[in-house]
């Protein structure tokens, strides 16, 4: 018998006969096939470039005749354990038999994906079905040198997702007794894995659809290698500069200068063919020259040269790129091209690439001192990283922290985001221990929903602060790696995840300036103190204007105030246990120095022990960052926690401190839990809705929507659909007097003020007349009966689909005016049971739904199961384009559903499930 086995990376599985003999029929079906290419059923959405747990990266693809030379070479170079593990005996040479049996699949009962770094294969992974069951062996192996980087999970997770399109549902593997290294790759995968031994061998047999703990354990490893990647990027051991310049003119001699200016602690290497040194360090003529080994390269040279230095860094094996070069996608479609080769060549040869276009990397970090950027000047350390896109403007957001006293902990300037995003550096510094805040100006989205679930998580721990431009507009440079997403899906994008949105890049330092230094607030009762009445009272109206609750007059101590008094009065403000947050307001007098208030304002604040849990805004002498005189000195002697932040004006003040105060709120309310509601019948509903896209079918039938929905545990009131007043009379009598009628047509059906609806109809001739004036405002002879439901309020749930971001739930009250006024709440796939709660209860009009003015309030319950189960729905069916609930009767004794519309059709999003990849 044969089978795979490894001490880590290499599956035991014992070959069955049924296995055996479905092998050797595939060898005879596809061994007259061609090895010129991929076949015409070759599943190319299976290719993917994936991280490993170091931050490497590699190529994923199903396997092709065509690999047969390098299977052979991979077999050569494995060792003779690993070889003796996956095949049961030493196995030296594959024989030709086996080799055609390995590379020529089906890609449905046997599929084999190949792992490429550079031209070689590091690990194959394959399964093959067991008869006719849904169930498949699954064996892989992965190179001595490569081991312990990941590919064994990574290998499982593709192959679970290319099993289950093909309608495997199973797999089992066998796995020697004596390999726990491989036994616990698939215990912490997250599946429910079941055990038997014999003969030392150990059985394992698992469900492959993704369970809550393998979605959990995949997101958890994808955030680990993510994080890694950027930590190679940020912390290189040594840094190249290709196209060092002795020409003060060009970015490649700026890029070093500012490396050796900010004195960075690891060695530097000019790379320039024509010079022997730059700026008085050794140049060579190639990367590849370079006598030790390079982490990072920075390159700066044109386009048209970027191959051959590319190729010289991937023989090198430079970790990271950095490419401050123009002339990619940001000059047409030549470019763009250009560019997305490039991205490919770097990361099958290991590689993340930053840009092109970019501005560079830093890190402030005193082991690194790493500005590796076009900014002249390194910033001061501090506690704050910041991701932006746009060079440009990166560089005016350097200068603008440095004015305004704002460390920075690192940065990043991606250009033109064709490899590292956003959502890169949100994974980053999700662990990352020397950063508190994070700040983002993003003019676009490369995966928006994978960004609204990292933003959620870190946002938890750590304030996430975002300018988003680019509404109406994207640079030429990004377009190739950016989707459109209409406001709306931002917004809620958004608030759903805690981002703290700001409309400037001013109102971004204001709002950091405050988390950097000050505690978030317990709550929203503010204090005012301040010696001008004037200044006190634009505050006041500001706070109560942003939903700040002021427990006090504004306290006025007097233009003729004293240090003194000062002081008392905000030491006093500051210790009354009723308030959660506090703002001074000072105008210098003219005869005491300034520097006396401030030390005293310093001093009060420190003698009420409150500094960590009030937070304290000011607008002392007018100044903009954090004057010397507020600051607390951190370990490196910058403005650490507790200095106080100074704004211009009280407005800029409050509205700084109000954002903050809203986060600590979405901070301090539950997570929520992420559950299903019961009696989902999500498989029947997935076979009906693929059954009618076959048939082309767009709109669904009456009748195909009831079904659909009763998968979901959503019922509609009884209702027929008749063709003439004797018709209307008959369904009114089986469904039970009383009834509605109601126009067929889309725009008059829920609209009794354009006389398509009828109400309350207790007999025959009621119905008669009703329909008659119906049929003759619509001018269509059809129209609805449908049974009367209990009264209540009247409300529209509804699906929102964002051709590039997925699918919104829609939450609103119906009626004219919630529609003129634009009065609804929106929230974003997946939706917590905590985003639902929140979702009913957000629209201006949801205090009808509480007993307002006296009414019995509607069962608010069973309103969430209902939005609940319409979000389970759009999870479970991306093709459901359009889904309208009008009017859903929302009334003490429950909910009921009087009307609905579905439209399906194959959505063009990227879902953000299935296994780790990049974009």
């Amino acid at each position: 018998m044969r089978g795979t086995r490894c001490s880590r990376c290499t599956v035991s599985t014992r070959r069955t006969a049924v296995t055996e003999r479905a092998e050797v029929d595939a060898t005879e079906q596809t061994a007259g096939s061609s090895a010129t290419g991929p076949r015409s059923d070759y599943p190319s959405q299976w290719e993917a470039d994936v991280v490993l747990t170091d931050g490497g990266t590699v190529h994923l693809r199903p396997i092709t005749p065509d690999d047969a030379d390098s299977v052979l070479a991979f077999h050569a170079r494995l060792s003779d354990r690993t070889r003796y593990f996956r095949y049961f005996g030493p196995y030296p040479r594959m024989p030709q038999r086996d080799l055609e049996r390995f590379t020529q699949v089906d890609y449905q009962n046997r599929t084999a994906l190949i792992a490429l770094l550079g031209d070689d294969i590091v690990a194959v992974g394959r399964y093959d079905r067991l008869g006719e069951q849904r169930s498949a062996e699954v064996a892989f192996v992965v190179e001595d040198q490569h081991q312990g980087r990941g590919l064994g999970s990574i290998l499982l997770e593709h192959l679970a997702a290319a099993a289950r399109e093909c309608g495997l549902r199973r797999f089992v593997a066998e796995v020697l007794a004596e390999n726990s290294g491989m036994v616990r790759i698939f215990r912490d995968a997250g599946y429910q894995v079941s055990r038997a031994m014999e003969e030392g061998v150990v059985h394992l047999e698992f469900d492959i659809d993704p369970t809550e703990q393998s979605v959990a354990v995949a997101h958890a490893r994808e955030q680990a290698a993510e994080a890694r990647s950027v930590h190679n990027l940020l912390r290189p051991g040594s840094v190249a500069v290709i196209g060092a310049s002795t020409d003060h003119a060009k970015i490649g001699h700026a890029v070093l200068t500012n490396l050796l200016t900010a004195d960075f602690t690891g060695p530097v290497y000019p790379v320039n063919p024509e010079h022997r040194s730059v700026r008085g360090v050794r140049a060579y003529r190639s990367v590849l020259d370079i006598p030790d080994d390079v982490a990072l390269a920075v390159v700066a040279i044109p386009a048209a040269s970027i191959d051959e230095v590319l190729d010289a860094c991937l023989a090198k094996g430079v970790k990271t790129l950095v490419i401050v070069s123009s002339g990619f996608s940001e000059t047409g479609i030549e470019g763009r091209e250009v560019e997305r080769v490039m991205v490919r060549a770097a990361r099958v040869h290991g590689m993340r690439v930053v840009g092109p276009n970019a501005l560079g990397v830093i890190n402030t970090d005193p082991e690194y001192r790493l500005n590796a950027s076009l900014a002249p000047q390194l910033p001061e350390q501090g506690r704050t990283g910041f991701f932006c896109q746009s060079g440009a403007l990166g560089v005016a957001i350097l200068d603008t922290a440095t004015q305004r006293g704002l460390g920075l902990s690192t940065f990043v300037s991606a250009g033109n985001r064709a490899d590292v995003s956003g959502n890169d550096l949100l994974q980053y510094w999700q662990t990352d221990p020397a950063t508190d805040v994070v700040l983002l100006y993003l003019e676009s989205f490369g995966n928006p929903r994978k960004f609204a679930r990292l933003a959620r998580r870190l946002a938890r721990t750590k304030p996430v602060v975002v300018v988003k431009s680019g509404r109406n507009a994207v640079r030429p440079g990004l377009a190739a790696t950016s989707v459109q997403i209409d406001e709306t899906s931002v917004q809620a994008l958004f608030e759903q995840s805690g981002v703290i949105r700001v409309e400037s890049v001013a109102q971004m330092f204001d709002t950091a300036l405050l988390l950097a230094h000050q505690p978030l607030p317990a709550g929203d009762r503010i204090a005012i103190v301040g010696n001008s009445s004037a200044l006190g009272m634009i505050a006041a109206d500001v706070a109560q204007a942003q939903g700040l609750r002021l427990i006090d007059e504004p306290v006025d101590v007097g233009a003729a105030a004293g240090p003194e008094e000062f002081a008392d009065a905000v030491r006093e403000a500051a210790l009354r246990s009723d308030v959660d947050a506090l703002v001074t307001v000072f105008v210098p007098p003219v005869a005491v120095p300034g520097a006396a208030y401030a030390r005293a304002l310093r001093e009060a604040l420190q003698e009420a022990g409150r500094t960590r849990s009030v937070p304290v805004v000011t607008t002392f002498l007018a100044a903009e960052g954090v004057p010397d005189e507020l600051a607390v000195p951190g370990p490196d002697g910058t403005a650490g926690k507790g200095s106080v932040p100074s704004y211009p004006s009280p407005e800029r003040a409050v509205l700084a401190l109000a954002r903050a105060s809203r986060y600590a709120t979405w901070r301090a309310a539950p997570q929520g839990h992420f559950v299903r509601p019961a009696g989902v019948d999500e498989a029947r509903a997935q076979d009906m809705v693929h059954q009618w896209l076959e048939a082309g079918a767009e709109r669904l039938t009456d009748e195909q929507a009831v079904r659909l929905l009763g998968c979901y545990g959503i019922e509609l009131l009884d209702f027929r659909k008749v063709h003439d007043a004797e018709d209307a009379v008959r369904a009114a009598e089986e469904i039970g007097f009383p009834v509605a009628v109601k126009s067929v047509s889309d725009r008059l059906r829920h609209r009794s003020d354009l006389a398509g609806v009828r109400l309350d109809l207790t007999g025959p001739d009621a119905v008669r007349d009703a329909y008659q004036d119906v049929v003759r405002t619509a001018d269509v002879p059809d129209a609805y009966i449908q049974r009367m439901g209990d009264r209540g309020t009247s409300c529209v749930i509804d699906l929102l689909d964002d051709p590039s971001f997925g699918t919104l739930v829609s939450f609103g009250l119906s009626g004219v005016a919630s529609e003129l006024l634009g009065d609804k709440a929106f929230r974003a796939l997946p939706l917590s049971d905590v985003d639902v709660a929140a979702l009913v209860r957000a629209p201006r009009a949801a205090p009808l739904l509480s007993g307002y003015r006296g009414d019995r309030p509607a069962d608010l319950t069973a309103l969430e199961d209902l939005v609940l189960r319409v979000a389970t729905l759009a999870e479970d069916l991306p093709e459901v384009r359009e889904l309208v609930l009008e009017p859903v009767m929302a009334g003490p004794d429950g909910v009921q559903v009087a009307g609905a519309r579905v439209g399906i059709g194959h959505s063009p999003a990227a879902p953000d499930s299935g296994p780790r990849r990049l974009r």
